[in-house]
């Protein structure tokens, strides 16, 4: 059957592109026919009609508007799709010049994927949207990644092993690895924490290709300058890039240098701990509830990416830390500057994305001004700051907001206050910077001036007063005058100047050459203009490009700024206090807080939360602290605060206690709750035994370990012996600082034959059968869990309560008297009440026939009194 040459240039273009869906640019209008066009309307909820026939059948098609692309493109990636859009390289009129029925260029310019969005529409400003590399050379790995809206770009040796926490880590938006057994590798990793996982060929990662690639792109003969890399950190950048090529159809962003990072430098979080602990993002997924919501003060974009970044991967280098914690230490104390650097701050567009939008020629007039107003803003900062003796971070990220006076002054004189969204649209380039300009805006604009002036200059120079110059569609602009004065005008030396063009019965018609070239540029006027303000476009774009590497870095400084100056507001807000951190063993809490649960207590009513010290300070062996008590106590509440104490000290942030002295911890590990993994065929049980046992593989004697419940699902004399061997473990072949809570009491016997392990337990108080949290934490063991009592607050039956504290004493007093097992035949059995039976109907009370036979109306005050006192001794 024949295919109509659109047609064919559809099917040409999608054979190209199979695993995308593509929008075909047509007109004002993306559409998409066969496959693609059933799985669109679906996906976006739109109306799914057809075009024509193919092959005999209707072709399915639907389209959105090309103008609101952008909200339906984010709906598709969201939903798992990629999208390759197909852009017209030629207008209609350009096809028709190849011949009538030509049809008109299109190709894919790009391909979106979750991984290379640049648009602030489809991204969330105060998160990075990392596309991550994965590389396994022989016996060597690593990752890559980069986020193509900031121009952020890292890699780092990683074995195998260490994939899962580095994934948790940096919660990328895409993962990209070799098809093969890599792919293999990652693909239950990418399910479990549900990125998207996009499989390249082997070419890709060559490592000999890659680092051509690499010089390629930042234009250097070597990567020594970069720093020394392994033959697979190679291969992963190289395999990113050539995947940016590859998306972005040759456009490639702007990346920063790659950065090497290695793992000894950050605290080591694995994935059930990040989970856990709800660093950023709380146990239901969202923002909400996690510690990066309650500490999170930001005013800027970048400095919210900071922070996050910070949060992600804590500092194990006592220089950084002590350099961060300097610089807060001056925020802090100097409340009037930091207030208005916050305040300058608030005015500061996201220069890192404006800057990517640029360089891959996705910006537009906003993005110049948004980087002319964050240099003028960054002026101001720095201005704030001048003359005083500032500490090194801070003094450091100052110096990187200077030298930008020209770049600043260019785009302050080139473009007006507030500019349009598209460079199309023109009106973005100020008056008075560019003379052709602004001619061709008065041309524009006035024309009809223009041509007034004129007329008069011709009547003067002439000397006839009624010379009029009209304008039709035949011959444009004329000078019109009598046929009385005609002769004067065709006669020397008027006839050099003005040119005869038509003669009417009455009137006699001349034009001149300035005229005719007036009436030219006058027509033209409009598309010039657009042409000129493109032109000074480009330049401005150009000149913001050539200075990208410094802008990068006045952008990091500003980050620096508003997370110091953000950290320097939470801490005097919420009387947080600084942390000591060295390089010893010591981990001493005193009045220790938990952040998100303070600020849950008084956003429900004003309820104080009780602080608890904490204190696992250890010399050469572990220092374990065993906590007993009730359920509802707050054991798991004391267990988190301490881990996200330690985390917020070596992130560089003042904490939430009295006081804290951190030795510095090298690995974070959490196991607190648990829930079913149905998907990986894994019980509660089971995830508890699998996060357990990566714990005490991986726990080093700098590690900091929190503990809840081992062993609880499972019998209980499994569960005790289990917990029992893991607190021995520790103590024994870890060596770590641990908090270590339980329900088993009898494991507080092992504090008397372990040296490093003490007994602690969140104090309660009864009254009249019932239980009072004090959430305090004392030294010293429980002797008993009150489930008993929980139940009741819970609000089981009062029968259930009553017959489970029977069995209870039952049990206890079998266990005192004997130690034999009960058996379940020697307990009598539950007696059921009977049901309550339905009460008579009661008849009226003296009082209420009193009541009912009294009129109000007809009462004197006197005997309205008489009758209250009768009805008062009815009633008794």
């Amino acid at each position: 059957m024949t295919v109509t040459p659109m047609m064919a240039q559809y099917l040409e273009i999608k054979a190209a592109h199979p695993d995308a869906l593509l929008f075909y640019r047509m007109g004002d209008f993306y559409e998409m026919f066969f496959e693609d066009a059933v799985n669109a309307a679906e996906a976006l909820d739109i109306a799914l009609t057809k075009r024509g026939k193919h092959n005999g059948d209707d072709i399915p098609m639907c389209g959105v508007p090309v103008h609101a692309a952008e909200g339906y493109l984010l709906t598709l990636i969201r939903k798992g799709f990629r999208v390759a859009v197909g852009e017209q390289l030629e207008s209609p009129a350009e096809a028709k010049k190849r011949g009538s029925k030509s049809v008109v260029k299109r190709d894919v310019v790009r391909l979106v994927t979750p991984g290379t969005l640049t648009e602030d529409s489809l991204l969330e400003a105060r998160r990075h949207n990392f596309l991550v590399s994965y590389s396994e050379l022989r016996d060597e790995a690593a990752l890559a990644w980069a986020d193509i809206s900031t121009g952020a770009f890292h890699v780092m040796p990683v074995a195998r092993v260490r994939l899962s926490p580095e994934l948790a880590r940096l919660a990328p938006s895409e993962l990209i690895v070799a098809d093969g057994p890599a792919y293999d590798a990652a693909r239950p990793l990418a399910d479990e924490y549900k990125i998207p996982l996009t499989p390249l060929g082997k070419a890709s990662f060559d490592s000999t290709a890659a680092e051509k690639r690499i010089c390629t792109l930042f234009n250097v003969s070597a990567l020594d300058g970069f720093g020394t890399f392994t033959r697979a950190e190679v291969s992963a950048m190289g395999a990113l890039i050539d995947y940016l090529e590859i998306t972005q159809k040759g456009k490639l962003p702007l990346l920063q240098p790659p950065q090497q990072e290695a793992q000894d430098r950050v605290v080591q979080i694995d994935a059930a701990t990040r989970r856990n602990l709800e660093l950023t993002r709380s146990l239901s997924g969202g923002r909400a509830g996690s510690l990066l919501s309650v500490v999170d003060r930001t005013v800027t974009p970048g400095g919210a990416r900071l922070l996050e970044q910070r949060l992600s991967s804590p500092s194990r280098n006592l220089d950084t830390i002590h350099q961060r914690l300097a610089a807060l230490d001056f925020a802090v104390e100097n409340t009037r500057t930091a207030e208005d650097l916050r305040a300058a701050l608030r005015k500061t567009p996201d220069l890192d994305r404006a800057l990517s939008r640029l360089a891959l020629e996705r910006g537009g007039p906003r993005d110049l001004a948004a980087i002319r107003n964050g240099l003028s803003q960054a002026e101001v900062i720095a201005e704030l700051c001048g003359g005083r003796e500032l500490p090194a971070l801070m003094a450091n990220a100052i110096a990187d907001l200077q030298g930008f006076d020209d770049l600043l002054s260019l785009l302050d004189a080139a473009l007006v206050a507030e500019p349009p969204l598209l460079a199309r649209d023109g009106g973005f380039i100020a008056s008075g910077y560019d003379p052709e300009l602004d001619e061709a805006r008065t041309l524009r604009d006035e024309g009809r001036s223009v041509i007034a002036a004129m007329q008069k200059k011709y009547a003067e120079h002439t000397g006839v007063s009624s010379l009029k110059i009209k304008h039709n569609n035949v011959l444009g602009y004329f000078i019109e005058t009598t046929a009385t004065h005609a002769d004067k005008m065709m006669s020397p030396p008027l006839n050099e100047t003005y040119i005869h063009r038509q003669t009417t019965a009455n009137q006699v018609r001349f034009t001149t050459v300035e005229l005719s070239e007036i009436e030219t540029r006058i027509l033209n006027a409009g598309n010039r203009a657009l042409e000129i303000e493109k032109q000074l476009y480009a330049r401005l774009s150009g000149a913001i490009l050539d200075a990208a590497a410094r802008l990068n870095t006045a952008a990091r400084g500003l980050a620096e700024l508003d997370l110091l100056t953000a950290l320097a507001d939470l801490a005097r807000g919420e009387n947080w206090t600084r942390p000591k951190v060295d390089n010893s063993r010591a981990f001493h809490v005193q009045g220790g807080r938990h952040p998100v649960v303070e600020q849950a207590l008084r956003q429900q009513g004003g309820e104080t939360f009780v602080a608890n010290d904490c204190d696992l300070t250890a010399q050469d062996g572990a220092a374990v602290w065993l906590l007993t008590g009730p359920n509802m106590a707050g054991k798991s509440t004391f267990l988190r605060q301490n881990a996200l104490i330690a985390l917020l000290a070596q992130m560089g942030s003042y904490v939430p206690a009295e006081s804290a002295h951190i030795g510095v911890v090298s690995q974070l590990f959490s196991r607190v709750g648990a829930s079913d993994d149905l998907a990986r065929g894994r019980s509660t049980f089971m995830v508890e035994m699998v996060e357990t046992a990566a714990i005490l593989n991986q726990a080093d004697d700098r590690a900091l370990v929190i503990l809840d419940e081992i062993g609880r699902g499972t019998a209980t004399y499994d569960g005790l012996s289990i917990a029992w061997a893991t607190l021995e473990h520790l103590h024994e072949v870890n060596r770590s600082r641990a908090l270590f809570a339980t329900h088993y009491h009898e494991l507080t016997q092992l504090a008397s034959k372990l040296e490093g392990v003490d007994n602690a337990t969140v104090a309660v108080k009864e009254w009249e059968g019932e239980v009072i949290f004090l959430h305090e934490v004392r030294k010293g063991a429980a002797d008993r869990s009150y489930g008993v009592q929980v139940a009741q607050l819970a609000g089981l039956p009062a029968s259930v309560v009553a017959r489970a504290r029977d069995v209870l004493d039952m049990l206890e007093q079998g266990s005192r008297e004997g130690g034999s097992k009960i058996q379940i035949d020697d307990l009598p059995l539950f007696a059921a009440a009977p049901p309550p039976q339905p009460k008579a109907a009661a008849g009226p009370s003296p009082a209420e026939e009193m009541l009912a036979n009294i009129h109000p109306d007809d009462l004197s005050p006197r005997e309205a009194l008489e009758m209250l006192y009768k009805l008062k001794e009815a009633a008794n």
